[in-house]
């Protein structure tokens, strides 16, 4: 049975580090502040938005948060952004994806000053990141080179299999765990829904990061004997023997695969709670640099 990677208990060892910073700022009469702009309500966006301002409230950050209709004109959202950017007290600015049909991602995410962006989104934060100059690294990738260096399964020397190649996971993650630094030096492959041979692409891998959000995708016949898995996705399946109708399942066949895997990260409790420590460090760090 493989070990159960909990990425709660990883994300409150980061959260306690960021506690600290936070009261050290407070110190020096700073205190972050991170605006949280959500467009619509989608159910999902709506739950992480929630979980978020609890992180802020727990750690001493003070949380900004603006909820727009759906319909919102582009323009009256890209408007908010730059009063945003030039407030002081706020630090970070996040923008909830995925947006509503009729707003461009593209040009508000760049309307995000970089020296704000704690979602690391921004194109100049991916270029710095690709070049491995010191940047916001995107949330979830942070989190999950986290997991692996604090859990023991250090990435260095590893071939990493990263399954997915979204602007938000996949292709940061490759970024990052290619770079000459600590927990990377990483050979890293990329599959997408255009690989042939998938299986015998993820049977090779030391690390396999699913990020494909497809429901217990990930078989054990795809994996190899002492592989430790990253599950990334967060899939909705009817439940009725539970009162809520559905349960979450990730992008793993997790009773399968853990019988075989050297470790293997749960859903719910493995990835979620590091993208939201990653959140608030990202925070802080950007408070600090605007000091």
């Amino acid at each position: 049975m493989a070990e159960i990677i909990d990425g709660k208990a990883i994300a409150g060892q980061i959260q306690e580090e960021v506690n600290r910073e936070v009261k050290e700022l407070e110190k020096a009469g700073v205190t972050p502040g991170l605006a949280v702009i959500l467009v619509g309500n989608n159910p999902a966006s709506v739950s992480y938005v929630r979980m978020k301002e609890k992180a802020c409230k727990e750690l001493g950050i003070v949380s900004f948060r603006y909820d727009l209709p759906a319909d919102t004109p582009e323009e009256e959202l890209l408007g908010l952004i730059r009063k945003l950017a030039q407030t002081p007290e706020v630090h970070g600015i996040l923008v909830q994806l995925p947006l509503p049909d009729g707003l461009s991602q593209e040009r508000v995410l760049e309307a995000i000053p970089p020296e704000k962006d704690v979602d690391g989104l921004h194109p100049f934060n991916v270029g710095k990141l690709l070049e491995g100059a010191p940047t916001f690294v995107p949330c979830t990738p942070a989190g999950i080179q986290e997991l692996l260096v604090r859990s023991g399964n250090s990435p260095e020397g590893k071939h990493v299999v990263v399954m997915g190649r979204s602007n938000i996971v996949g292709k940061p993650l490759a970024a990052l765990l290619m770079q000459k630094r600590r927990g990377a030096n990483a050979t890293v492959t990329v599959c997408h829904s255009r690989t042939s041979d998938l299986a015998a692409i993820t049977r090779l891998a030391d690390i396999l990061v699913a990020a494909v959000g497809v429901p217990r995708f990930v078989t054990a016949d795809m994996i190899r004997p002492g592989c430790v898995v990253i599950d990334v996705g967060v899939n909705r399946v009817e439940d009725p023997t539970v009162e809520r109708g559905y349960r979450l399942v990730g992008d793993v066949d997790f009773d399968g695969v853990s019988q075989i895997a050297k470790a293997i990260t749960p859903v719910p409790g493995g990835v979620g709670p590091m993208t939201i420590a990653m959140l608030m460090r990202n925070t802080v760090l950007a408070a600090r640099r605007q000091m």
